[in-house]
């Protein structure tokens, strides 16, 4: 069994599925008895609250529902395979204004847009990256169109992702819950006792939020497979970024802001050999001839010790 016999045989299985929760639900709100406003069965006559009228059979036949019925008929329509692509990209450009302003037109051209951008650095480290959201049958022809200009492309990287039967489950899915909602509004409409009423309501705002949930589930799940993602990044190649620096490099103006510190490396060791020669030499000079006019005073005027006496000779007694 191929692809599109089995997408067939889903489909006519979530509406067998939707026809007889339909059924089921009318029948079930048929039998649900009216009650008046004192609480006492009514058939619909005179003192009790009428009823809508019965419908001639289930909710998507003859019409009697026409908006249910499309609704559910664009929940489990899928034409064809659903694949949501997406791819890495990274070019060296040579002017990256240039490169932006083309591959800007290049994904224009497809029936693409720009989705989000993101720029860095200044002259020779300047890049970009910018995400393009292009339409799928075009996806090709744009991939070909912005490789064409970098001057090198650095790496490309794609993939893709087949998202058909989780369409088709979030459309059956959905169908279910309108039928669900239908149900619970007839029976809505058919109940008169504050409590079952608060009930019902409750359980029908539960079925929408989950409605709105899912629709946003499946719209998100089209518009990604309808409009594919690519993210490019831009960079200048380093023979560029060479190239700059060595615009800004001049050999006569360094030979003179040389010679320039020399000179005022010079300069400097000539004014501290003045400044010596003048100021602190003769300074040095008077403050060492004080020093030693000052030791030599202190030497003369210093006290000297007494000398120690000598010992007294021995008597010699002669014979």
């Amino acid at each position: 069994m191929n692809a599109s016999s089995r997408l067939t045989v889903v489909r006519l299985l979530g509406v067998f599925a939707a026809l007889s929760l339909a059924v089921a639900a009318c029948g079930g709100a048929a039998s649900i008895p009216t009650r008046d406003m004192f609480g006492t069965p009514g058939d619909g006559s005179a003192g009790g609250v009428p009823a809508p009228a019965a419908t001639a059979g289930p909710a998507f036949a003859g019409g009697t529902d026409k908006q249910l019925y499309e609704r559910t008929a664009a929940d489990l329509s899928v034409t064809g395979p659903l694949i949501v692509r997406s791819g890495q990209l990274n070019l060296e450009v040579a002017v990256l204004d240039e490169a932006l302003a083309a591959a800007e037109r290049a994904v224009a051209a497809a029936g693409g847009y720009v989705a989000a951008s993101q720029r860095q650095g200044e002259d020779e480290d300047a890049s970009a990256m910018v995400t393009y959201r292009i339409p799928v049958d075009r996806w090709e022809a744009a991939l070909a169109a912005l490789r064409k200009i970098g001057v090198k492309v650095l790496s490309e990287q794609t993939g893709s992702e087949e998202v058909t039967s989780q369409v088709v489950d979030l459309g059956a899915r959905l169908t279910n819950l309108r039928v669900t909602e239908a149900a619970l509004q007839a029976i809505m409409a058919k109940a008169t006792k504050i409590p079952d009423i608060l009930e019902v309501q409750a359980q029908l705002t539960g079925v929408r939020q989950e409605i709105e949930q899912l629709t946003a589930q499946k719209r998100s799940l089209e518009e990604r497979a309808a409009m594919a993602t690519l993210s490019v990044g831009f960079s200048l190649p380093p023979a560029v970024a060479v190239a700059q620096v060595q615009e800004g490099w001049d050999p006569a103006r360094e030979v003179d802001r040389a010679a320039a510190t020399l000179v005022g490396l010079g300069q400097g060791v000539a004014n501290a050999a003045i400044w010596f020669a003048i100021v602190l030499l003769p300074l040095a000079l008077v403050l060492g001839l004080l020093v030693g006019v000052a030791w030599v005073v202190a030497r003369r005027f210093r006290p000297r010790p007494a000398s120690p006496a000598s010992p007294a000779a021995p008597e010699v007694i002669s014979a």
